[in-house]
C-alpha cells in the first residue's frame, strides 16, 4: 500500500501552556504528509475529494517547541467508498503519537460514493 513519510518542525504555535504540543497540532502535520502523498501520486487533479469520518490518535511521548518529528503516513486499507490510513510520529527515533482516521470518498452531492478505480490502484500501489 502507497505511504509517505516528511519530517516537520514544531513551531511554539503548535504549542499550549503546558509547553508540549496541543493536541490537534499532530493532525496537522498528518495532514501535510496525506496532502504530499496524494501529490506524489498525481491526485492533487481534484478527482477525489475524503472528507474525515472517523480519527484517532494516541500520545506516548512528550513533543515540545522545536523538536524535530518524522510523520509516516501509511495507506491501511482501501474500501469500496473509503480509505483508512495509519500514522506514527516519531521523536528520536521513537514513536511519539500514533493514530489512525478514515476518510470517505464524497460525489457534488455530499453523499458517499465508490472511489474511481484509478484512485484505487494508486492507493493499493507498493510504498516507495
Amino acid at each position: 500500500m502507497a505511504e509517505h513519510r516528511q519530517r516537520a518542525r514544531v513551531g511554539y504555535i503548535d504549542t499550549d501552556a503546558s509547553g508540549l504540543i496541543y493536541f490537534t497540532a499532530v493532525f496537522r502535520w498528518v495532514e501535510a504528509a496525506e496532502i504530499e502523498l496524494y501529490r506524489k501520486l498525481g491526485l492533487l487533479d481534484g478527482s477525489i475529494r475524503l472528507p474525515r469520518r472517523q480519527v484517532e490518535a494516541e500520545y506516548l511521548l512528550p513533543i515540545r517547541f522545536d523538536d524535530e518529528i518524522e510523520v509516516t503516513l501509511r495507506v491501511e486499507r482501501v474500501g469500496t467508498t473509503s480509505v483508512t490510513y495509519s500514522w506514527d510520529a516519531l521523536l528520536r527515533g521513537e514513536v511519539a503519537a500514533r493514530g489512525r482516521f478514515t476518510a470517505v470518498h464524497i460525489g457534488p452531492t455530499g453523499r458517499a460514493e465508490p472511489l474511481p478505480d484509478r484512485v484505487k490502484a494508486l492507493l493499493e500501489s507498493p510504498a516507495e
